[in-house]
């Protein structure tokens, strides 16, 4: 085990377990610790103000400190008290793992931190942004459902092939943009595959639009009015800069809607728009009526298409309760209509996500292929046969029949039994001696053995992923590319201790030590270093050294002369200072 489980992780089905990783608290630097401590002071301060009033609660419940690094273990302890857990993982992983956790109540975090040269905004998925973005607001009782809810119908939509291909891009994009030696050319490189790809992705997926709606909600949502939003959205909540801007009038504020699936969004720029939702109750609202749209609840030709051009595993589920998993590869169509559909490769038979006895993937390993619809010139479905009507019919064991379907369909060979769900409806006849075609297309031939049809008048449903998780082995995930760790150059090791000895001195565990000798050490050796000098200030202001406090000014005016995109960061740095010193 690479992480300490309990008994909601406990539920987590194994293959989103190969996304866990360890946290390993040891690796993070004096200098990852003062990133989180000045932005969480800073967000602090300033969400107070234009944060929802759940996300100071939530701190406070998610046992978040200001101070230092969540520890997963830590959060684990008290977000389990609101049925809640979080793992770590690796940067991005695919939007569908992703939302399955949510699904299970489990808050994926990826646990690298930005740099500090990213400390305002940062791509990549990192723990400010999942800790003190996601976490707090999930103390929310209705929120926290909606979430829920949005990874249990999330994950069930289909993706394209594209997406993936798209998903991978932005992962090395965000990986890249992050690292501390990428070369600029390498990053303008991926930005323009990213741009190429989502302008020639074609007609939008579910995977696609839900992600959107993900987006402008979970990641950049505001809540109450346009004309007076609040933040709950963790991009926003995470993002110094961003929290910041989009309370100006440079961002448009619109009502949420589900019109919101069809707005796509750029994860390299500041949105130019955000939506606003009154209440999150209107996010389940809006979340169900997009969930109307999709081939989860609306199946039928279109359901079966999708799970086509999608390429990977997915569930047709018959209105017999029969579901059918595997990789769709044909349909067989009459008037507008599925009149047969076809898998290929290994496949499975579920009923209330519940594989059958004797139709596993080792019984259906080339596939699995079976009519849908009514018998020609019988109004009565067969599964509303009651066993009367299927007497009359000839269909039962022992008989050689041929049942000719609406749509052309020709099933002929000797029942040898039928499987019933749990309504006692047929959902499952077994023959021998079998062919089947269409025209003259033969579809099964009787050297191939047994042949089950699957019984359905309709499609009902068509979702991404198999009916029961145990029929296939899921667990193939390989992380094409890792996060890329920074290099500890001798002269970042020896940052990194001056960084040390200051916190230490601040927590009390070393007060031995010379602020003095540490700031001149910065100023001569590490003129460019911003963040401690403002926690130095910090200590001379609390220890009212007034002279040492105008030294360390006087040097910082010189750092944001040198680089004036700093600047904003040290006066906010020292502002907050002065306040708190306030009584």
């Amino acid at each position: 085990m690479s992480y300490t489980s309990n008994y909601i992780l406990d539920k987590l089905p194994t293959h989103l377990k190969q996304y866990i990783k360890p946290q390993n608290y040891e690796d993070y630097t004096p200098i990852n610790q003062a990133v989180w401590r000045y932005v969480m002071r800073k967000n602090v301060d300033y969400l107070s103000k234009v944060a929802h009033t759940s996300y100071l609660d939530g701190l406070k419940k998610t046992g978040i400190s200001i101070e230092n690094i969540p520890n997963m273990y830590g959060m684990n302890r008290i977000l389990q008290e609101i049925g809640w857990a979080a793992v770590a993982v690796d940067g991005f992983i695919p939007p569908s793992a992703f939302m399955e956790f949510q699904a299970y109540n489990v808050l994926v975090i990826a646990s690298d931190i930005r740099q500090l040269e990213n400390i305002e905004y940062t791509p990549a998925p990192d723990i400010i942004h999942e800790g003190a973005g996601h976490a707090p607001i999930i103390a929310n009782p209705e929120y926290a459902e909606y979430l829920r809810r949005f990874g249990e119908i999330g994950c069930k939509a289909i993706s394209s092939g594209k997406d993936y291909e798209l998903y991978e891009a932005v992962r090395h994009l965000s990986i890249i943009k992050e690292a501390a030696d990428s070369d600029e050319e390498e990053i303008e490189k991926a930005e323009k595959h990213v741009e190429d790809l989502q302008q020639n992705m074609g007609e939008p997926s579910e995977m696609a639009l839900i992600r959107n709606l993900h987006w402008w909600t979970v990641e950049y949502g505001l809540i109450g009015t346009t004309d007076n939003p609040k933040i709950y959205g963790a991009g926003l909540l995470s993002s110094i800069g961003e929290s910041a801007w989009c309370m100006t009038d440079q961002v448009k504020k619109l009502n949420y809607s589900i019109e919101a699936a069809h707005k796509s969004f750029d994860i390299t720029q500041p949105q130019p728009q955000l939506f606003v939702t009154p209440d999150f109750a209107y996010l389940s609202q809006v979340l169900e009526e997009f969930a109307n749209t999709m081939a989860l609840r609306t199946g039928g030709l279109d359901g079966v298409n999708k799970l086509i051009d999608s390429k990977a595993l997915g569930t047709v589920e018959l209105s017999t309760g029969l579901q059918i998993s595997g990789v769709f590869t044909n349909v067989l169509t009459h008037k507008g209509k599925p009149s047969y559909i076809q898998t290929t490769g290994k496949t499975a038979l579920s009923y209330r996500e519940k594989e059958l006895v004797g139709h596993s993937t080792k019984h259906h390993s080339d596939g699995f292929g079976s009519p849908i619809g009514k018998l020609k010139g019988i109004n009565l479905a067969i599964e509303d046969m009651s066993p009367r009507d299927l007497k009359a019919y000839n269909i039962f064991e022992g008989q050689t029949i041929t049942l000719e379907f609406v749509g052309g369909i020709k099933v002929k060979g000797s029942i040898i039994t039928g499987t019933r769900n749990l309504k006692g409806e047929i959902v499952l006849i077994t023959f021998e001696n079998c062919t089947v075609t269409q025209d003259e297309t033969i579809l099964f031939k009787p050297e191939w053995g047994l042949y089950h049809m699957a019984v359905g008048e309709k499609i009902v449903s068509a979702f991404n992923g198999p009916a029961d998780l145990h029929s296939f082995d899921l667990i193939t995930h390989s992380i094409t590319e890792e996060t890329i760790k920074p290099k500890q150059t001798e002269a970042k090791k020896q940052l990194e201790n001056l960084y040390k000895q200051v916190r230490e001195f601040r927590e009390g565990t070393n007060i031995t030590i010379s602020r003095n000798k540490v700031f001149q050490e910065v100023k001569n050796n590490y003129p460019t270093d911003w963040l401690l000098p403002v926690e130095l200030y910090e200590l001379a202001k609390s220890n009212n050294d007034d002279d040492f406090a105008v030294e360390i000014i006087e040097h910082l005016e010189t750092v944001k002369q040198n680089n004036p995109k700093v600047g904003h960061l040290i006066d906010d740095g020292l502002e907050l200072v002065d306040k708190s010193l306030v009584v």
